[in-house]
């Protein structure tokens, strides 16, 4: 290795930067869990703190023993207690890789949600092998054993499992199904000469101001494409109240729920990081870096503005779903009600 040359120095040249790596180890502990979670291989942070001289500042193995604790600290995030974070909104998704050096890809489960003070939590993420119903079951067990509230909306894909296991887990929330998936579908069954017309009549169905509102377009757009594009029409009208569940939230909360748009952004950050492994040689190695990834990502998770409005509304939403009793002030003016008609 070619090392730098100081001239009229009468000690070779050392890095400052090395040096006080070497005395700080907190410090290098968490620069090494960091370039892994970014996507360096333990050989190539090896490399990294090898310095001008040659001389290595921490071994291959003493990066995989500092990387380990990564999977003590998943072990701890999917043990951890949910009671305290109040789930209004909560989506749910998978994403397949390769976990293990033999064998197909399998899928990773995760789970996400909006509190009722705005804030974004990362809540669950597991193997599940394949989306089944039992796998999803499961899933949704994990949380709710440790004391996740029984959310107010779930939304998720069309996938057959995840839809039966929201039904068994969650038969009170309200299932939204995301439009963005049926949207890419609907468009990918139109010729390219009629896509926006009748996409725009789509758009109307999703951004109409009412649930009702949102009916009648449907029923518009379905008279009128029916016979010319039924296929695209099929896809529409497929698990339709599920589309038009986004309608029973408040107004500006419905452009959060209607999409998993972000456990997608998050996917898109964990592939640019797993693709340079390929393969990985086991689960343990697999979801160290998908949780590193996934959890520094939601770190960086913006909060949902929510009105004192907005969140009364969901308090009566939420009542009228049966997830929680009915406010007092509620009560207290059906009560009076029933004293002045019965004067």
């Amino acid at each position: 290795m070619a090392v730098p040359q100081v001239r009229g120095a009468a000690e070779p040249f050392r890095s400052s930067l090395m040096g006080f790596l070497d005395g700080n180890s907190e410090v290098l502990e968490s620069l090494v869990n960091e370039m892994y979670a970014r996507g360096l291989s333990t050989r190539d942070v090896e490399d990294a703190f090898r310095d001008a001289t040659g001389e290595l500042l921490i071994s291959k193995s003493a990066v995989s023993e500092i990387t380990d604790r990564l999977w003590e600290d998943y072990q701890a995030f999917i043990s951890r207690d949910l009671s305290g974070i109040e789930v209004e909104y909560l989506f749910v998704d998978a994403v397949f890789e390769s976990l293990r050096r033999h064998g197909a890809k399998e899928a990773l489960l995760v789970g996400w949600g909006i509190a009722s003070d705005g804030a974004k939590h990362l809540l669950h993420l597991a193997v599940g092998n394949k989306e089944s119903e039992a796998c999803w079951t499961d899933f949704f067990r994990s949380m709710l054993s440790r004391g996740l509230r029984m959310p107010t909306t779930i939304t998720s894909d069309g996938a057959p499992g995840l839809v039966k296991a929201i039904g068994v887990c969650f038969p009170a929330s309200i299932r939204i199904r995301c439009w963005f998936h049926r949207l890419a579908n609907i468009r990918a069954k139109l010729p390219e000469e009629a896509a926006s017309e009748v996409m725009a009549h789509v758009y109307a169905v999703r951004d109409a101001p009412t649930r009702d509102a949102a009916r009648v377009a449907a029923d518009r757009l379905a008279n009128t494409f029916g016979q010319q594009f039924p296929a695209a029409v099929t896809c529409f009208a497929d698990d339709l109240d599920a589309l038009l569940a986004i309608h029973q939230v408040p107004v500006r909360h419905r452009i959060r729920v209607r999409t998993t748009n972000l456990a997608e952004r998050s996917f898109v950050e964990e592939r640019r990081r797993t693709k340079v492994v390929g393969r990985f040689s086991d689960e343990k190695s697999a979801m160290k870096l998908v949780f590193a990834t996934m959890i520094r990502a939601a770190d960086r998770w913006c909060r949902v503005s929510i009105s004192d409005l907005e969140r009364h509304q969901l308090t009566l939403l939420r009542a009228d779903l049966g997830l929680d009793p009915p406010p007092a002030d509620t009560t207290n003016r059906r009560t009076n009600r029933r004293k002045r008609v019965a004067a």
